[in-house]
Parts: structure tokens; C-alpha cells; sequence
């Protein structure tokens, strides 16, 4: 019982460490500068889970943790507005803007199943307190 606890509490560690990215991307969706002011927009982020075989039990069921949170290497997008102080004044892209390539169906939709996921596992230490405690009161 105290491995259920352990590997649903491994999932909701990392589904809130998911939640942060996934609202750090919709915070930033229109950032065009970087921290630096240049013209540079906005790279979404993404947790990578992967299993902890740390937390295996007996039964073997291992628990899940956040190996990285990495930046998508995707291409902005571009929208011509040759008006615009931060348009790309040389080369191929003149006279477009490049704005994030974060599309926010998706990051609502990953934000949901996020949820989800974490009221599940909140459901899962709530029925496993339950059955600890009437076990505890079987036995007194």
C-alpha cells in the first residue's frame, strides 16, 4: 500500500512539473524578445517522462519521473508585418515577424489530460488511505 502512495505521488510530482511548462507556454505564446531584448521569440517547453525503476515494487510497478524538460527545436512561425519593430529587416524571411510555434488547442488539451492525470492519482492515495484505515480498524 505504501508503494501505491509512492509511485502515485512520483505522478502527480510529475504532472505538475507538466503543468508548469504547459502554462509557461501559454504565458509566453506571443513573447517575441528574449531575456537578452533581441528578436528571438519564444521556444516552448515539454516535460520527457520516463519510469523509476527505483520505485519498483515487488509486484513491479515503477514510478514515473520527469527526465527533462526540454525546448522544442521547431521553426517559428512567420507573419508578414513589415511594419512592425521587430521585423526581420535582411535576408530571406523581410518584412515577417516570427512569432512562437505554440498552438494553443494543443496546450489546452495537454493541460486537461494533465489534470486528469493528477486527479486520478489523487483519487488513487484517497482510496489507499481508505483502505489503510479500515484495515487499522479490522484489526483494533
Amino acid at each position: 500500500m505504501i508503494g501505491a502512495l509512492d509511485i502515485s505521488t512520483s505522478a502527480l510530482v510529475a504532472q505538475r512539473i507538466r503543468l508548469n511548462a504547459i502554462s509557461g507556454n501559454i504565458a509566453n505564446i506571443s513573447t517575441l524578445k528574449d531575456e537578452s531584448g533581441q528578436a528571438n521569440p519564444y521556444q516552448p517547453r515539454f516535460a520527457v517522462f520516463q519510469t523509476d525503476e527505483a520505485m519498483a515494487e515487488s509486484a513491479g510497478a515503477p514510478g514515473v519521473k520527469v527526465e527533462s524538460v526540454q525546448t522544442s527545436e521547431a521553426e517559428p512561425l512567420y507573419r508578414y508585418q513589415p511594419d512592425h519593430p521587430l521585423a526581420i529587416r535582411e535576408g530571406r524571411w523581410t518584412g515577417y515577424v516570427a512569432y512562437p510555434n505554440i498552438n494553443l488547442n494543443e496546450q489546452m488539451v495537454d493541460a486537461l489530460e494533465a489534470t486528469r492525470s493528477y486527479e486520478a492519482n489523487i483519487g488513487v492515495i484517497e482510496i489507499s488511505k481508505n483502505m489503510g484505515r479500515q484495515s487499522l480498524s479490522i484489526i483494533a
